[in-house]
């Protein structure tokens, strides 16, 4: 179910983005201006983005199997990465076509052409600002990495199109035209921010870094609040695979313990832990002093 949940916010991620691509491209070859191709092009990596997205929500969803028997979250982890490093590159793109701008000197732009600017990257701000907000509420609602950075590319095109839109207009009413590519940069600046926090969030799992420390403390809870004044719980160790939270410790007890207590006394832990943190894997390792032999059927 949320698979299927994630490819359609991915599909119709891709829809948006195709359909505002076309219209940046017309109004950046009508207009001439940098600030509007290189938003053409940032539209362009959130559409690549999206098509990462999709096919990373897909194969992510696939059960655990020979070749990957921890499932295949981590591939929305290594999607998440490759769209930092197009931000990357694009950004680095946008800003090397501003400086050569600047140097050749002003180039005006038609009165028409900064109109159908203005207009086009507001519509653009206004779409993905609608499309970001439901593809971020289902990547919350999924834990899905992909489709965070997939929003988080739409979100950050909200604001890029509406500072183009503004500086156009500012364009149109004083006539200063070498605030175009210095527009350009300013969009590529914050390109190459939202790609430095997308690479860090997306990489980190990869290194099995543990989960958050505010989901920790909710493991703990829950297993403290379940704990029976017999056993211990220790060796507590956490890693996440795309939207699948791994999390592993040792069940121990001090005496001698009937088998199918433990059994029972782990089963009640696993479950609330799941309870607490959806979208987990849990195992509990049973130790004890001594086990008492199960009671035959």
């Amino acid at each position: 179910m949320n698979t299927n949940k994630k490819i359609k916010a991915a599909r119709i991620s891709i829809y948006s983005n195709s359909s505002l691509i076309i219209m940046k491209i017309a109004a950046g070859l009508v207009s001439g201006s940098v600030s509007i191709i290189s938003e053409a092009i940032h539209s362009g990596l959130d559409l690549l983005a999206s098509f990462i997205a999709f096919f990373a929500v897909r194969i992510s969803g696939k059960p655990a199997d020979k070749e990957h028997p921890f499932g295949h979250g981590k591939y929305e982890n290594v999607s998440g990465v490759v769209e930092a490093l197009l931000i990357f590159a694009a950004a680095i793109w946008i800003i090397f076509e501003a400086v050569i701008k600047l140097q050749e000197g002003e180039h005006i732009i038609p009165k028409s052409g900064l109109v159908w600017g203005i207009v086009v990257m507001f519509i653009s701000g206004l779409v993905n600002l609608f499309v970001s907000r439901y593809i971020y509420k289902v990547a919350r609602d999924t834990d899905s990495v992909a489709l965070e950075a997939d929003a988080l590319h739409l979100k950050t095109d909200i604001y890029t199109s509406w500072g183009v839109s503004i500086g156009l207009t500012l364009i149109y009413f004083t006539g200063y035209y070498w605030m175009d590519p210095i527009i350009a940069i300013l969009v590529a600046l914050f390109i190459v921010y939202e790609a430095y926090e997308m690479l860090m969030k997306a990489f980190n799992p990869l290194l099995d870094t543990a989960i958050s420390d505010k989901e920790i403390q909710k493991i703990t809870k829950a297993i403290e609040n379940n704990l029976l004044c017999t056993y211990n719980y220790s060796e507590l160790k956490t890693r996440k695979s795309g939207h699948i939270n791994h999390i592993q410790f040792v069940l121990s007890t001090t005496g001698e313990t009937h088998l199918d207590d433990a059994c029972k006394a782990r089963e009640i832990l696993h479950q609330k832990i799941i309870d607490t943190i959806p979208n987990s894997e849990v195992t509990v390792v049973l130790e004890a002093a001594k086990f008492t032999p199960s009671t035959p059927i």
